[in-house]
């Protein structure tokens, strides 16, 4: 019986390249207007290679390229690129179809919701608030944590400890399927593939299931526990 479902937070509840890509295309063009004498292209280019370099998480990707343009702070063109960046993350950075839906509904059904991401701990929460979903969650495991990245077996771990249940009633939900799903089985956990915010056009996900909508897995979990809704005692 599934007591516990587990999600993995960017590409599973929130698109997060597609909100990565609309920030940072304003922020390319704002630097450019401030007086960042480059083309578009080989802006893009630069921070790509930037964060091919130190992550997708990587916070000063901004100082860091006009540090390697000028070899010294121009605070007016960082400034202009942080709030272009600001504003259009905040206008781009919303839930997948469906996705309230289905956490309130499987609330009402009485299982426990966690999360478990490799985003910093500042990072992962500024984006849960930011959809009002830092209310809903049992508990919110981040790198900062345990120090481990998926598929580790550290970050899974915690989170089954904060939620108090053991690994085979739990459910977890990822579009990673190296570090989501092969991570989650190895200690025991059934596991869902979210096809929809797949970024790598994966072919073998290693699931035991996958869903082309988050709210699919109100079906799953159906078919898990025979139609029982869990207790909340």
């Amino acid at each position: 019986m599934i007591k516990a479902v587990i999600f993995d937070l960017d590409n599973t509840l929130v698109d997060f390249m597609a909100m990565k890509r609309r920030a940072i295309d304003a922020a390319i063009d704002a630097m450019i207007d401030a007086g960042l004498n480059l083309s578009p292209e080989e802006v893009k280019t630069r921070i790509d290679a930037i964060y091919e370099e130190r992550g997708m998480e990587f916070q000063s990707v901004f100082d860091q390229l006009l540090y390697d343009v000028f070899k010294k702070a121009n605070y007016k063109i960082l400034s202009a690129g942080i709030i272009a960046y600001r504003r259009a993350r905040e206008a781009a950075l919303v839930p997948y179809p469906h996705v309230y839906m289905t956490l309130m509904e499987l609330l009402k059904q009485g299982l426990k919701l966690g999360v478990v991401s490799d985003a910093p701990g500042r990072e992962a929460w500024l984006r849960l608030c930011y959809l009002n979903f830092h209310h809903i969650f049992h508990s919110v495991v981040t790198f900062d944590d345990t120090g481990e990245r998926k598929p580790n077996p550290g970050p899974f771990r915690k989170a089954l400890e904060l939620l108090e249940v053991e690994a085979h009633h739990a459910l977890m939900v990822g579009d990673w399927a190296e570090r989501d799903m092969i991570g989650a089985a190895n200690l025991g956990m059934k596991t869902v593939f979210a096809r929809y915010g797949d970024t790598f056009g994966t072919i073998e996900t290693h699931a035991d299931y996958e869903v082309d909508d988050v709210k699919d897995l109100l079906a799953i979990i159906r078919k898990e526990n025979h139609g029982v809704q869990i207790s909340d005692d």
